[in-house]
This record gives C-alpha cells, sequence and structure tokens, in this order.
C-alpha cells in the first residue's frame, strides 16, 4: 500500500453514495402503492424515503398516505421486492467519478467494502450489473448480520455491519463514506471516522449530519481521505 495513504481501507454505502438508484427504488415503491391502491409518488421525492433500508421507504410511503395494517404491509412489501427483484439496476448507475476514484483507491492498496441497509442480494446483483463487485473484499447487506435481540436485523445505525467490513476488509485503519444519519451514527458507534457524501440522499443538511468532513462530488473523495487521516493524525 502506498505509504503516504492514512487508511487502509474505506467503507462505502451504496444508495446516495456510489450508485445514484432513486429512480429503481422509486419504481418499486410505486409497483407496491399501485398493489394496494394508494397513488404513486413522484419518482424524484422517493430520495427522501431513502435511508433505512426498503421497508422503511415503503413505511414512509404509506404512512404518508395513511397507512396500512400490518398484514397488508407484508403484502405490499413482498411485492415490492419482488419487483425490485427484477428491475433493481434499469436506471442505476455510479455517479460520476466513482470509477475513477474507486481504481485510484485500488492502486493504493486500499482495500474497500460496501455497507448498507439493501439486502446483501441486492446490493451483490446491482454492484454486478454496474460492473463494481469486483471492486470491493465485502458487501455487508442490511440483513447480513443476521438479528439482535429485539427481532431487528443489525443494520446501519448499528455498528457490527461497519465493523465486520473492517474486519473483512484487512483490520486495518478504516474511513467510512456515507450520505445519510444511519451511515454517520454507524460509523461514529464503530469508532470509524467518516466523511458525508452531500451530493446524496442526505436525510438533513450535509454539515448537519455530524460526519467528519463533506464531500460534494466523487471527484473529492481521494483528497478528502487525505486531509481527513492527516487532521486525525495530527489530533492523536
Amino acid at each position: 500500500m502506498t505509504t503516504d495513504f492514512p487508511f487502509a481501507a474505506v467503507g462505502f454505502d451504496l444508495d446516495g453514495t456510489l450508485l445514484d438508484t432513486f429512480r429503481d427504488l422509486g419504481a418499486a415503491v410505486n409497483h407496491a402503492l399501485v398493489l394496494g391502491g394508494f397513488a404513486e409518488v413522484s419518482v424524484e421525492s422517493s430520495k427522501d424515503l431513502i435511508g433505512g433500508g426498503a421497508k422503511v421507504m415503503l413505511a414512509r410511503a404509506l404512512d404518508a398516505q395513511g397507512g396500512v395494517p400490518e398484514d397488508e404491509f407484508r403484502r405490499l412489501y413482498k411485492a415490492m421486492l419482488a419487483y425490485y427483484a427484477d428491475h433493481n439496476a434499469v436506471h442505476t448507475a455510479p455517479y460520476p467519478g466513482v470509477r475513477e476514484a474507486l481504481a485510484e483507491l485500488a492502486s493504493m492498496g486500499v482495500r474497500m467494502a460496501v455497507v448498507t441497509n439493501k439486502f446483501e442480494s441486492f446490493a451483490r446483483s446491482v454492484l454486478t450489473q454496474v460492473d463494481l463487485i469486483d471492486v470491493f473484499d465485502a458487501v455487508i447487506g442490511g440483513d447480513s448480520m443476521g438479528k439482535g435481540e429485539d427481532g431487528k436485523f443489525l443494520a446501519k445505525p448499528h455498528p457490527a455491519p461497519v465493523l465486520a467490513a473492517r474486519e473483512a476488509s484487512g483490520g486495518g485503519r478504516m474511513a467510512f463514506v456515507g450520505d445519510s444519519s444511519y451511515d454517520v451514527r454507524s460509523a461514529k458507534a464503530a469508532g470509524v471516522p467518516v466523511l458525508a457524501a452531500g451530493y446524496g440522499y442526505c436525510d438533513a443538511a450535509p454539515h448537519d449530519l455530524g460526519a467528519d468532513g463533506v464531500i460534494d462530488s466523487f471527484e473529492e473523495l481521494v483528497p478528502a481521505l487525505h486531509r481527513l487521516g492527516q487532521r486525525l493524525g495530527q489530533s492523536d
């Protein structure tokens, strides 16, 4: 690894960080809404629903129109997942600069992982279709870590998936990049410095997410990681 790069590994959120996915996610939500007799949401507004995984996304959309009983929610959720399984990379694409920055990190020997609240099978499918799967040492999905004592998946903002990604990437010094409070809270709880992707689907103003820095495009990533490492080194 290049000796002057401050991190041995970098972890990434997927939706709104590496990939612009909202159109395909919005189509899946709308499929379920129509099936349940609800009005579709605008594709642009679906950005505001993203954050906690598909279940949270659908729940937000349904609650905005009055909600449904639990059994009906389960039916619509299954329909949404089935639709998304078959249509998860129709419009999805990497953000500008993603391929180049990931290649630069790889050339320096930096190991990389994806940590997403999307189910692991979906994440792997999408990454394969956009030809990025081979870049990553690990893909940790919202269901990858199993469930905790409360019956809920150990997904972001829980620290477990970030810790697992660091271990899978060799256990060295790691930074994380994500676009939501879920990402920042997960990384902070894992003791990992984090950059906010200000161009993504942020659930608060980027500078209010509590990250250690903000990037406004993926082209800024590598320089921002250098600065973050230097700043952390000075504060050690």
